[in-house]
């Protein structure tokens, strides 16, 4: 198997893309952590209740795995949350929890387990960021704004530790058919008034697929860059995104 015996871990695993991955590394014989505030049980995914933006809780759930383990081969920090609007209409409540669950949380769990793969000299890790790591869109100021800085941590992170043997690259997806889309078309029909099915359709048109994805179409991205099969990729933003950004 890819990942046999190896030690993921995975933050909002609990649905998804998140999910999608948790059960594909599981598939693939790796001991998968979900690191997420709510468990809705995959058979084999060991779960523990963490909140990213609380630094401590972070941290003592990395110290449970490599107790338990003695090791982390994979990292997948995946936890993420979005809200609609432009700077006028983004409370700043709403700011402060986007901005510290995307990057924030992404930030407390990659310097928790960036020391343990520095000591194993080996690890992969993946980020996720967005098609907005790319190119910027309306009615979207915090959530571009944290996806924007995820790429150029991505960046600087695998430059800093390429030399340790540690790879960092940023999944982008485009429009998946997860939870956080709901919400997210919720937030937009509420600011706009022009329907949740309108909406939805305006999303599979502007993909050049023509459809919006499922998260297992993610989660087989996410595998192969945390494997070996990726071996000489690192720094890299992976669009995974039915063509939209190439337009």
């Amino acid at each position: 198997m890819k990942f046999e015996k190896e030690v993921a871990v995975i933050t909002g695993g609990t649905t998804g893309i998140g999910s999608a991955t948790c059960t594909k590394l599981k598939e693939e014989g790796a001991i998968v952590y979900n690191l997420d505030l709510h468990d809705i049980s995959t058979e084999g995914v060991h779960f523990i209740q963490c909140d990213v933006r609380n630094y401590e809780e972070v941290k003592n759930a990395i110290e449970h795995i490599v107790s338990k383990e003695g090791k982390i081969d994979l990292l997948f920090a995946n936890a993420g949350v979005h809200v609609s609007g432009n700077i006028e209409e983004t409370g700043i409540d709403d700011f402060e929890n986007v901005l510290s669950i995307n990057v924030k949380g992404m930030y407390y769990t990659v310097k928790e387990v960036i020391p343990i793969m520095r000591k194993q000299q080996k690890g992969s890790i993946v980020l996720t960021g967005s098609d907005q790591s790319f190119i910027g869109k309306g009615n979207s100021s915090a959530y571009g704004l944290t996806k924007g800085a995820i790429g150029q941590f991505t960046k600087s992170t695998a430059i800093d530790y390429a030399t340790y043997n540690i790879r960092v690259n940023c999944i982008c997806p485009g429009t998946i058919e997860t939870p956080l889309l709901t919400k997210a078309i919720a937030g937009f029909d509420a600011l706009t008034n022009i329907g949740k099915d309108a909406i939805y359709k305006m999303l599979e048109d502007a993909q050049p697929i023509k459809r919006i994805a499922k998260p297992e179409e993610v989660a087989h991205v996410v595998s192969f860059l945390l494997s070996n099969e990726s071996s000489f990729i690192t720094g890299a933003l992976i669009a995974a995104d039915g063509g939209y950004t190439c337009q």
